[in-house]
């Protein structure tokens, strides 16, 4: 890891605000490998470098990944005028200044959208879910308003397979979506899989064959499945076997 300035790094270990760090390194002994440190600028690698503060070791927090299944109508943001945040429903020990600052969401869902949702400090990994460049896999369950007989259900897994013309939405322009591959559950509900995210995507794709979206869920990103043992609104950190799928790919 490159380094960073000390008072990032205590901020992010919740000894206060980027503000308040340079007040905390007047008033208090910070060492960085046995040097007394006063300058909020000092730059600190976190892999290697040894920071104790008034005879207290500081063990440093890497990146954080999180798994949420966020419930319907909360919305994908940090804070939001009119409606409980998915931010709102973390715990406080991830709503430090550091954090408030760097957590962030890897790829949003809609206010009445269920499902997989991936919160992480980790920039790159960030820029590679989100990036059409890469590819990275959505699964996602769906229920339908009508029936679809299995002869019109096999004309639309066929079309999205080949890619379908999207119109224009609002302000969102049209698109030609890529291919993507759909599984039927049942008469009025498939499991979908993309391999990019535009805006209202799945719910789009369905009303260009004529179909009403209900109920929209993702269940993975990639090779991360959405736990299904948490209930809606509940989240945990990723385990370390999670977090290598992600980077791996």
């Amino acid at each position: 890891m490159s380094k960073e300035r000390i008072d990032k790094i205590l901020s992010h270990e919740n000894f206060g605000s980027r503000k308040q760090i340079k007040a905390f390194l007047k008033e208090h002994n910070v060492f960085v490998n046995g040097e007394r440190v006063f300058d909020t600028a000092f730059q600190v690698n976190p892999d290697t470098d040894s920071i104790i503060a008034d005879g207290n070791p500081i063990s440093l927090t890497k990146n954080i990944y999180l798994m949420m299944n966020k419930k319907q109508n909360t919305v994908s943001a940090n804070k939001d005028g009119l409606h409980e945040t998915v931010f709102d429903l973390l715990s406080e020990e991830y709503k430090t200044p550091y954090l408030l600052e760097n957590l962030h969401i890897a790829g949003r869902l809609d206010i009445d959208t269920e499902g997989l949702l991936l919160f992480t400090t980790d920039g790159a990994l960030i820029h590679k879910i989100i990036s059409p460049k890469t590819h990275f896999s959505k699964k996602y369950f769906v229920k339908l308003e009508d029936a679809v007989k299995s002869a019109r259900q096999n004309e639309i897994a066929h079309i999205f397979a080949n890619g379908i013309h999207i119109d224009a939405e609002g302000k969102e322009p049209a698109f030609n979506a890529k291919s993507a591959s759909l599984e039927w559950k049942s008469e009025n509900s498939a499991q979908l899989t993309i391999n990019e995210g535009k805006y209202h995507q799945v719910k789009r794709m369905f009303l260009q064959t004529g179909c009403h979206v209900v109920f929209l869920k993702r269940l993975s990103i990639g090779s991360l499945y959405l736990d299904e043992s948490l209930k809606p609104g509940e989240f945990r950190p990723l385990f370390q076997k999670e977090v290598e799928l992600l980077l791996e790919r």
